[in-house]
């Protein structure tokens, strides 16, 4: 049975609105015909039913008039409750207009900067093109008020509809910022693409002190951006492409690279387990892992779903990613025991499917391993092995994938890219399947087309923004799970086993860090003190009901 937190989850923001909305009218309706009724007994000795206290309610808050009850008050207070109830009926009248009836005709004119509240100390958010609702979902859940910018009038109409903060206005232009009350602003981030310089330049025009985080696709553009006056910039597609890369490589070796380290000899990281693996098949409480490697499995990703702590009768299956803790011996035993024999394998070549941010950056991480690489674009160029569609199998044929170990997918298009995971499997049922989305949606999606391991953009992009805005300890922002250290002061008095983590949010704490250093041993009877920090996982949605349950703010990276 789906409960009624979870279905009103599924609704679009807009909905959730209205819902509430539309139940505290009614509560206030059955609230004033309760008074009324009362009253009427109380002050003025009129015994009637409540349904025609009801009736009149009803009659005077949409102002049609008030029937047989007309002209018998007296008691000045009888008139006072009228009064209220008038003038209440008259604001949600235009409220209701406001919320439901204008937006329902697209074609009315809405003033968005009207929608706006107040702000201070918020974020201004220009052009981001990487799944708003995803960055300002996340914002919301840091406690963080922002204004988004957005030069597509559609667009911005369709977010506020949405009951995001946002107005349509150019980025290039100040009144824009005006608009959005940049004199108050703490912070403005700008996605503009090309635009970016022109953008950092309009807002320095305007306040030269407010931070500036600027975002690109273009690595090289970097030392540019800082020198117009940005006083950060991210690039996600990097840092992606990075992680695919690391992940392949660590594939051919024992000796992993992309472990994250929680501190005294104890590390994390994410192990997909290869086609051919003699893990598959196998049920997880009979994988013998932590006997084996002395690893502990701490979740998994199983048919595009997280589990904290996996089912121990759950079956790993192909594109099953093990989430796994322990000394960094043991985490190299396990991927050692992970992948498939050595039989299996024909060469140890990758191929890199796509040669945009995300493609060059996995490649400069393959290239300084020393295994083979070849890459794949659509356009001709110096570093271009294969020139063609990856999106066809005569290209992936033509570029070995029917002999290669791995394919890293850093193709901008989703509908192209998860052809290409389809194909790539086809032609080789042992290949493993790195690759990258730009919609978060699409992340089920590839996994199912066969895809071992799939980072979105829009994640990793609004996890490297909430780092740089609140310090956020995000000890992996590529990764396909949140890892977040955040300090323990909201569980002062409680245990482990009683504070509900697990239940009231999906998140598992994996480490414990007091006077003496981080420990992954964790005591479910020991009573914090509200001094210690604790490193919890679970996946973004997770990490976001974590917060917004225990009121936690993330500490400063190395406090």
């Amino acid at each position: 049975m789906v409960s009624l937190p979870s279905r009103l989850s599924e609704l679009s923001r807009r909905d959730r609105l209205i819902l509430y909305y539309l139940v505290g009218l009614a509560l206030l309706v059955c609230l004033y015909t309760i008074t009324y009724n009362v009253a009427m007994a109380r002050l003025e000795g009129v015994d009637q039913s409540i349904f025609a206290s009801f009736e009149f309610i009803v009659q005077t808050m949409t102002t049609t008039g008030y029937g047989q009850d007309s002209g018998i008050w007296s008691h000045p207070l009888m008139f006072l409750f009228v009064v209220l109830a008038q003038i209440s009926g008259i604001g949600i009248g235009f409220f209701t207009l406001r919320l439901i009836i204008i937006p329902l005709f697209t074609g009315a004119e809405v003033d968005l900067d009207s929608r706006l509240t107040p702000k201070e100390d918020h974020v201004i958010v220009c052009e981001y093109r990487r799944d708003s609702a995803v960055l300002l979902d996340e914002l919301e859940e840091l406690g963080i008020d922002y204004v988004l910018i957005s030069s597509d009038e559609a667009g911005a109409k369709s977010l506020s509809d949405e009951g995001y903060a946002a107005i349509h206005g150019s980025p290039q232009d100040a009144t824009a910022f005006e608009r959005a009350s940049i004199d108050t602003a703490r912070a403005v981030i700008t996605d503009a693409g090309d635009a970016n310089v022109n953008t950092i330049l309009t807002v320095r025009s305007v306040r030269s002190d407010v931070d500036i985080i600027a975002l690109t696709d273009d690595s090289d553009m970097r030392s540019v951006l800082l020198e117009t006056g940005a006083d950060s910039v991210l690039s996600p597609h990097g840092v992606l492409g990075h992680r695919l890369a690391e992940k392949a490589v660590s594939s051919f070796s024992s000796e992993l690279t992309d472990t994250i380290d929680l501190g005294a000899d104890m590390e994390v990281a994410e192990i997909p387990v290869a086609q051919g693996s003699q893990l598959l098949g196998t049920r997880i409480r009979n994988s013998n892992v932590r006997e084996r490697t002395g690893a502990n499995i701490i979740g998994a990703w199983i048919d595009g779903e997280l589990q904290l702590p996996p089912d121990p009768d759950a079956i790993i299956r192909p594109n099953t990613v093990l989430l796994v803790s322990g000394s960094h011996e043991a985490m190299e035993a396990l991927s050692e025991f992970t992948r498939p024999a050595r039989g299996v394998r024909s060469h140890d070549r990758i191929v890199l499917a796509g040669q945009g941010e995300v493609g060059q950056a996995a490649r400069s991480v393959v290239d300084e391993s020393g295994i083979e690489s070849i890459t794949i674009d659509i356009e001709d160029g110096d570093d271009i092995d294969v020139v063609g569609d990856a999106g066809s199998k005569e290209t992936l044929r033509e570029a070995g994938v029917e002999t290669a170990d791995a394919i890293i997918i850093g193709l901008p298009d989703d509908s192209t890219a998860l052809l290409t995971t389809v194909l790539a499997r086809s032609l080789n049922a042992n290949i493993e399947i790195l690759a990258r989305v730009s919609d978060t949606d699409a992340t089920r999606k590839a996994l199912s087309a066969g895809a071992d391991y799939v980072l979105s953009v829009p994640r990793v992009s609004a996890r490297m923004v909430a780092r740089e805005l609140r310090g956020e300890d995000v000890l992996a922002p590529a990764s396909q799970i949140r890892i977040v250290r955040v300090s323990a002061e909201p569980l002062a008095g409680t245990t482990l086993a009683d504070s509900g983590i697990y239940e009231e949010t999906g998140c598992r704490v994996i480490a414990v860090e007091d006077g003496e250093g981080p420990s992954g041993r964790i005591d479910p009877h020991r009573q914090f003190t509200g001094d210690e920090r604790i490193t919890i996982v679970g996946s973004d949605e997770s990490i976001q009901r974590f917060r917004k349950h225990f009121d936690v703010s993330p500490t400063e990276p190395g406090a």
